[in-house]
């Protein structure tokens, strides 16, 4: 049985380190893009809740860009700190700041998926730039984007920006995710014009205006926890010019500040990534579980056999998870060596947040609960 599931891995394997190795020379890094000092206005669109922490922060970095023709839409959805106060100050000190405070959720809507698009009634531009709260920016991130937006006439462009993190157990399953991602998204795939394959980040999802109305805004993904994506991705699906590009010099965020924080924050969108469906939680378990922790077990058998197999996956998925990682961040690959206990951690992190959503009977986002079967029912 090992030896079917382990011949039938290393050639697995050798697709995705083709594919990938095909793929990742394919994205481009910002760093390397003229800039665009001038031109038409760009909508910068900010959604928050109860993000009193960063958002002054990460404002402030936005105001110093070297583009300048931007407007900036912060929108405060029902935050209980003073992150509204924080903006309302921020408006003050800035007349291209709109403050936009939102009491009441509408029904059929999820929190930041409402506060991205009342952001996009307000905006002027002829580009939108949807981006989160916690996120810095260079002084160069705008005029940057744009202009690759520009030289490819795009309709859709998602940065990967720098997942920073701090301690190293966080760093390690930053690492895995974003490996794993990568096998399971295909991210770079939406450089192929030819491709239905889409990719979006929070972080960075710029659009042109008139592309996002046409494609039915974010009314198309108002259910889904995990908008930025979807967005992207039915972007994509529906014919719009998309690509993704790395920024990580340019972009930076730190995703969660713990592994507990992590696996929290993984809650709301893992089981909307499996389609709310137990038959993909336990093919993602069993997958995570077959390919990248098994081996690293087995290759101490006394099967000759199975020892080499193993050996071989492990060596494959190695030389893809260099690549990736390289590629997408600025971490140490040498953590591939605890790759099997990230992958554990990963398989932690499904099984939570599958059961307290049965439990809870839906998603627990930003203090709002979101019932299972609406979520359903909007997939």
């Amino acid at each position: 049985m090992l030896t079917v599931l382990f011949s039938m891995g290393i050639v697995v394997w050798t697709v995705f380190l083709i594919d990938g190795l095909i793929g990742l020379r394919k994205i481009e890094a910002l760093e390397a893009e003229g800039s665009l000092e001038n031109g038409p206005l760009l909508s910068v669109i900010v959604a928050a809740r109860n993000e009193a922490g960063q958002i002054k922060s990460s404002i402030l970095s936005q105001l110093e860009q070297t583009y300048k023709n931007v407007e900036w839409i912060l929108v405060n959805d029902r935050s209980t700190d003073s992150t509204g106060l924080l903006m309302d100050e921020l408006q003050q000190e800035d007349q291209r700041i709109t403050v936009i405070h939102i009491e009441d959720l509408p029904e059929g809507w999820l929190g930041k998926n409402n506060a991205l698009y009342r952001g996009f009634l307000r905006a002027s531009g002829k580009w939108l730039l949807f981006t989160d709260a916690d996120v810095k920016f260079e002084k160069e991130a705008f005029a940057k984007a744009l202009h690759y937006f520009e030289r490819h006439g795009l309709d859709h462009l998602t940065a990967a920006p720098n997942l920073s993190a701090k301690k190293f157990w966080l760093k390690s399953f930053v690492a895995f995710f974003l490996f794993g991602f990568s096998y399971f998204k295909r991210p770079w795939a939406a450089n192929n014009p030819k491709s239905k394959v889409g990719t979006g980040i929070g972080a960075f999802n710029l659009v042109s205006k008139e592309a996002y109305q046409s494609f039915g805004t974010h009314e198309r993904v108002k259910m889904r926890p995990d908008d930025d994506l979807q967005l992207g991705m039915k972007m994509k699906q529906a014919g719009y010019r998309q690509r993704i590009a790395t920024a990580l010099k340019l972009i930076e965020v730190e995703w969660y500040g713990s592994l507990r924080e992590a696996f929290i924050g993984l809650e709301k969108n893992t089981f909307a990534g499996l389609h709310y469906r137990v038959s993909m939680v336990l093919f993602a378990i069993f997958g995570v579980f077959i390919t990248n922790v098994l081996p690293f077990i087995t290759i101490f058998s006394s099967d000759k056999i199975v020892a080499l197999l193993s050996l071989g996956n492990i060596v494959l998925s190695g030389i893809h998870y260099v690549l990736v990682i390289k590629k997408m961040t600025i971490f140490s690959p040498v953590m591939f060596l605890v790759l099997p206990v990230t992958a554990l951690l990963f398989i932690y992190s499904i099984i939570r947040a599958s059961l307290l959503t049965f439990k809870r009977g839906g998603i627990m986002w930003r203090g709002t609960i979101y019932k299972l079967s609406e979520l359903r029912e909007k997939e």
